[in-house]
């Protein structure tokens, strides 16, 4: 599709009677009937060959004394005592959700402990991803710090730069003033094995390096100003993390005086998991989360980049001409169909709800438009609230199977007015042998069985 919505060429073709005429005008539909009206009668149509009986029978199975199977009966747990309060001291989930976790990619790394752990996003409702189910992205492992030996440092890389070099305990930054505030963060390679073609079957693989937290904290601007930082000399800062990698990152002043930057200590109403970089870390909303500094020990002002080895030899962007650039940090417009998506299977044709979650490091996602034929036509998605700068935004769409082939795309658009390229736009520019900052438009295709593939459209 080129930027007029026109089709292009592609890897996979489609058959010709791809695009279903009387399943279109049904899904169109929905806006003149309405949407209570559009899926009662998807679903009444889709089960128009099923009997009373038998739909009683199939919520209610045969009883257990071989009498009439239409007699309800009562289950176990309407009929006893439940469980104890829990004893344990902090909640599990439900034993029938132990498939919902993150997963390593075998291979990915030579360690274990310079890893990557997947977000499951096919399994999550709404926009926060649960603490126990955050992405991990570790260089060196992850550790258990003390939080009573724990200590951030804040200094200039000269005299001049920080009037009041100090050092900050965990029990002095929790009690400053604290702000608390919903943001995604995204690895920078997220999506990176998809650059040369479509490499991973799942959702979970292809965009799973990607979370979205309520965290709380202290902006960084608030430190500054306690140390009397010489903002219009020190236009550049370096995080630096405790654990075993030292890792460092360079952030541009301007984004500490917008208020945004901050030190955080909590994560969706707790303290930070030590995964996730307890007891204290960077939040950099809109940057791709190598920023992010985990275990954060010491904050520098400089008046020049760092040109650490995470920003001179890591996450900088291979160019089709064999240049690197540098410090392209801001993760774009960005979305995912998350089901159906790829793995899944539909099990019968008729109505289903396709969702998604859309983002920018550039703002509020502004619109998202979903595809079912590859692109050829678009609809937009419902942005189900709240919709908040830099933060993970859900989508939903109405949408029939009529049961043949079918291609699911999502296309986000930000308040800056940036759209989503497709494989093709981003190629151009960027080529095909990047690993960093890939957000081109992702396809799932729906085969007749029902089972979905990853595919990519030229």
């Amino acid at each position: 599709m080129d930027s007029q919505g026109k089709p292009v060429g592609r890897l996979i073709k489609a058959p010709e009677n791809f695009v279903d005429a009387a399943g279109v005008r049904q899904v169109f539909a929905e806006a003149r009937s309405g949407r209570r009206d559009f899926i009662r009668q998807a679903f009444a149509a889709a089960g128009a060959a099923a009997t009373a009986p038998l739909a009683l029978a199939a919520a209610d199975p045969v009883s257990a004394d071989g009498g009439d199977p239409h007699i309800l009966n009562l289950p176990a747990h309407s009929l006893g005592l439940g469980q104890p309060v829990a004893t344990d001291g902090y909640g599990n989930p439900s034993k029938f959700e132990a498939n919902v976790q993150r997963r390593r990619s075998p291979g990915l790394t030579q360690t274990t402990q310079a890893s990557v752990s997947f977000a499951p996003l096919q399994s999550l409702f709404g926009i926060v991803t649960p603490s126990g189910l955050h992405f991990e992205r570790h260089h060196q492992g992850w550790w258990d710090v003390d939080p009573s030996k724990h200590r951030l440092m804040i200094n200039g890389s000269d005299a001049n730069l920080v009037k009041t070099p100090r050092v900050f305990t965990m029990d002095e930054l929790m009690r400053l003033p604290s702000v608390s505030r919903f943001h995604f963060i995204e690895c920078g390679a997220n999506t990176g094995m998809e650059w040369g073609n479509a490499a991973v079957p799942t959702c979970q693989y292809t965009h799973g390096m990607l979370s979205c937290s309520e965290f709380t904290g202290v902006p960084l601007r608030t430190l500054f100003e306690l140390c009397g930082v010489d903002y219009k000399r020190g236009r550049f800062v370096l995080g630096e993390g405790a654990d075993g990698s030292s890792m460092t990152r360079t952030l541009p002043m301007e984004l500490v005086e917008s208020g945004e930057v901050f030190v955080a200590y909590g994560q969706n109403g707790e303290m930070l998991r030590p995964e996730n970089g307890y007891p204290l870390r960077l939040v950099v909303p809109g940057v791709q989360g190598v920023s992010w500094v985990k275990y954060l020990r010491r904050i520098e002002v400089g008046d020049k980049p760092y040109g650490s080895k995470d920003e001179v030899l890591h996450y900088a962007d291979l160019m089709p001409d064999g240049r690197h650039r540098q410090y392209t940090s801001t993760q774009e417009c960005k979305s995912v169909v998350t089901t159906p998506s790829g793995g899944q299977v539909l099990l019968d044709k008729g109505y289903y709800n396709i969702t998604g979650l859309a983002w920018s490091g550039k703002g509020k996602v502004k619109r998202v438009d979903v595809s079912t034929d590859g692109g050829r036509n678009w609809r937009s998605a419902r942005l189900e609230t709240p919709l908040l700068s830099k933060c993970l935004s859900r989508f939903n769409l109405d949408w029939v199977w009529n049961g043949k082939p079918a291609m699911i795309q999502s296309r986000a658009m930000d308040d800056t007015g940036y759209v989503q390229p497709t494989y093709q736009q981003l190629r151009k520019v960027r080529g095909s042998r990047s690993i960093y900052h890939n957000n081109a438009v992702q396809t799932w295709l729906v085969q007749e069985s029902g089972e979905i593939k990853n595919v990519q459209l030229a």
